[in-house]
């Protein structure tokens, strides 16, 4: 556990990243957040200086959680430590809602541009073993890719309604774990379909694999 998890800095934080999830940004008060965390509006000054401060402050605490979750999970690939993965998908679930706020607002800049550059490594790595060149460059998929997860902390309720059950409940998790595993283990287009596809585009691929 992080020392700083047994602090009342880190109980503001929690009690903030709560209240931005819920209310936004503008609409969240340090004097709300600070009767949450159960100390003075003061003392939230004190240790973040201002509202600003203090969202900065939890976006940096979730670089730092993503960035150790990911090393986690380089270290313990499913399906050999499968309790590893869930444990880090439960220990991310209660700041999905501050996540999904924070995105359909445009901060998390700096989150965001974290998962891409750990999503770059991630695709890099896997490029290697490609039996086909890839015919994107590497930011550009990493940020795709990374949007495309993160839409389901966007669209959770409309996710939730349509599978019936909570997509931020451990029940949904599974189900969304279950689900992503499958399409990302099934194509939905062959790399004939493909070919025609970027041909259909105009999209003609060099000896590297790069378009041109």
């Amino acid at each position: 556990m992080d020392p700083e998890d047994l602090t009342a800095r880190a109980r503001i934080r929690d009690a903030a990243m709560r209240h931005f999830g819920e209310h936004g940004y503008e609409r969240a008060t340090i004097r709300g957040i600070a009767e949450t965390a159960g100390v003075s509006p003061g003392l939230v000054r004190h240790h973040f200086g201002s509202k600003e401060g203090l969202r900065e402050a939890c976006d940096a605490y979730l670089i730092k959680t993503v960035r150790r979750l990911n090393e986690e999970a380089r270290e313990f690939r499913a399906p050999r430590e499968p309790g590893i993965m869930a444990a880090g998908r439960a220990e991310a679930r209660p700041y999905l809602p501050y996540l999904a706020r924070a995105l359909v607002e445009g901060s998390a800049a700096p989150l965001f541009d974290e998962m891409v550059r750990l999503s770059e490594e991630w695709l890099a790595e896997g490029d290697r073993a490609r039996p086909d060149p890839p015919a994107s460059d590497l930011r550009t998929r990493a940020a795709v890719g990374t949007a495309m997860a993160l839409s389901i902390s966007v669209l959770h309720q409309h996710v939730s309604r349509a599978i019936g059950v909570d997509v931020f409940s451990p029940e949904g998790d599974l189900l969304l774990a279950r689900a992503l595993i499958d399409i990302y283990s099934h194509p939905l287009m062959s790399l004939e379909d493909a070919a025609l596809a970027r041909a259909a585009l105009g999209i003609t691929d060099d000896k590297s694999g790069g378009p041109r």
